[in-house]
C-alpha cells in the first residue's frame, strides 16, 4: 500500500486499460472511456472508471463519476468479488455506501484494506457488521475495525460483547474504547454466543436497540444546563427506567455511543466504571461538561476528571462549575481560582455553598482585582 491517492500511477494499472487510463493518453480517448464506450467490462472498467474519476481534466472526471455511480449492481457484485488495487475497493466503499449488496461483496474481498474496512464498520448496517464481525483472522490482526464495529449503533450488543472477549481472549487491548478494560471486565464468567450463519437478533440485542432509539429521541441538554435538578430527573424518567434494567456492560458500550440523555443518567451511576465510561465517552462535549461539573450529586471522580481535562478547561463555564461546586476538590477549586471573572469571585466570597478557605481565597483574589482595576 505504498500509493496514497488516486490517480493510479500507469504501472499501477491492468495492462488491458492502461492506453484510456493513462493520464497522458488523448483526451478523446479518455473521455470515451469515462463515458463507458470503449470494450472493458468487470473489475477492469471499476477500476478504468475509478481512474479516470481523479482525472485532471474535471469534464473527464465527472463523466467517469456519473458512469460508474450509474453502473447496475450485477456488474458492481461481479466486480467487487474479484482482484483489485485496494485503492480502487477503497473508492468503491467511499461512493456505494448504503448499498449492502455490494458492500458485503466489498468487505469479503481480501484484496481490500483494513483501512477501508474500518471505515465501513463505523456505520454500516447491522447485516454488514455481522459480515465483517465473523472474519476473526482480520479483526484480530486489525483491532481499528473492532473499535469501529464498537462505535457503530447498529452493531448487535451480543456482537460487541462477542468482539470484546475475543479480544481479550487473545490479548488484543483496544486502546480506542476508553473503557475497553471495564468491559471485559463485566462480561467475565458470562456465556458469550457464538455467531451462526442466519442468525437473528437476541432478545437483549432488541432492547438495546430500543434504548438507543428512545435516547435519540430525548433533547439533549442545552449547554451548561445544571444536572442533577428535579426537572432533569423528570425529563429522563421513562430512558432512566430503561437505563435501570441494563447490564453493566450495556451501560458501558451506551455511555460510549448514546447521546447527551444517556450520558446525563449514566454519568451519575452508582458503578464507578459505568460513570468513568460516560464521562470518558468521545461524544461528551464542553457544554455537557459544564452541565455534568454543576451538579453536587456528582463524584470527586468525576468533577476531578474533568477538571484535568485540558480540551474542556479551556471553556470559562466548565471552570466555574467546578470552582462553585462544593463536591470539587478543594485543590482543584483554587487551581481554577484565578480564572474566574471579578463578578463571579465577588459572588463566591458570599456563597453559602463552598468552603471557608475558598470563599476567603476568592476574597482576596477579588480584592487584587478590584486594585488592579480588573
Amino acid at each position: 500500500m505504498t500509493i496514497e491517492k488516486l490517480p493510479l500511477p500507469v504501472t499501477e494499472l491492468p495492462e488491458g486499460i492502461r492506453r484510456f487510463g493513462d493520464p497522458a493518453a488523448p483526451g478523446p480517448a479518455r473521455m470515451m472511456a469515462a463515458k463507458g464506450l470503449v470494450p472493458v467490462k468487470g473489475a477492469d472498467l471499476i477500476t478504468l472508471l475509478v481512474q479516470l474519476s481523479a482525472d485532471a481534466d474535471k469534464n473527464i472526471a465527472d463523466s467517469a463519476e456519473k458512469t460508474l455511480t450509474g453502473l447496475p449492481e450485477g456488474v458492481l457484485l461481479g466486480a467487487c468479488g474479484e482482484n483489485m488495487h485496494w485503492l480502487v475497493l477503497d473508492a468503491i466503499g467511499e461512493r456505494f455506501v448504503g448499498r449492502d449488496a455490494v458492500i458485503e461483496k466489498l468487505v469479503l474481498n481480501h484484496d481490500t484494506a483494513d483501512e477501508t474496512i474500518a471505515r465501513i464498520a463505523l456505520k454500516c448496517s447491522e447485516r454488514i457488521s455481522e459480515a465483517i464481525a465473523v472474519n476473526q483472522q482480520r479483526i484480530l490482526a486489525a483491532p481499528a475495525i473492532i473499535e469501529s464495529l464498537y462505535k457503530n449503533e447498529n452493531t448487535r450488543m451480543s456482537t460487541a460483547d462477542r468482539l470484546i472477549e475475543l479480544c481479550a481472549r487473545n490479548g488484543v487491548v483496544l486502546a480506542g474504547i476508553p473503557a475497553f478494560h471495564d468491559h471485559v471486565e463485566a462480561i467475565q464468567g458470562q456465556l458469550i454466543p457464538e455467531p451462526e450463519e442466519g442468525d437473528e437478533p437476541l432478545p437483549d440485542d432488541l432492547k438495546f436497540q430500543e434504548i438507543l432509539v428512545a435516547d435519540g429521541e430525548e433533547d439533549a441538554h442545552e449547554e451548561g444546563e445544571e444536572m442533577g435538578t428535579e426537572e432533569t430527573k423528570k425529563k429522563y424518567l421513562p430512558l432512566r427506567m430503561m437505563i435501570d434494567g441494563m447490564e453493566k456492560q450495556e451501560k458501558i458500550r451506551l455511555a460510549m455511543i448514546g447521546g447527551a440523555a444517556a450520558r446525563s443518567i449514566l454519568v451519575r451511576d452508582t458503578n464507578k466504571a459505568i460513570a468513568r465510561a460516560a464521562i470518558s465517552s468521545p461524544k461528551m462535549t464542553a457544554g455537557e461538561a459544564a452541565g455534568i461539573a454543576h451538579s453536587r450529586e456528582m463524584s470527586e471522580d468525576i468533577l476531578r476528571y474533568i477538571g484535568n481535562k485540558k480540551k474542556w478547561v479551556g471553556n470559562y463555564e466548565v471552570k466555574r462549575a467546578l470552582v462553585f461546586n462544593s463536591k470539587t476538590p478543594f485543590a482543584l477549586s483554587l487551581k481554577f481560582l484565578s480564572h474566574m471573572r471579578a463578578h463571579d469571585l465577588k459572588t463566591l466570597s458570599k456563597s453559602r455553598n463552598v468552603s471557608g478557605p475558598l470563599k476567603n481565597a476568592a476574597v482576596q483574589r477579588y480584592d487584587r482585582k478590584v486594585k488592579r482595576g480588573g
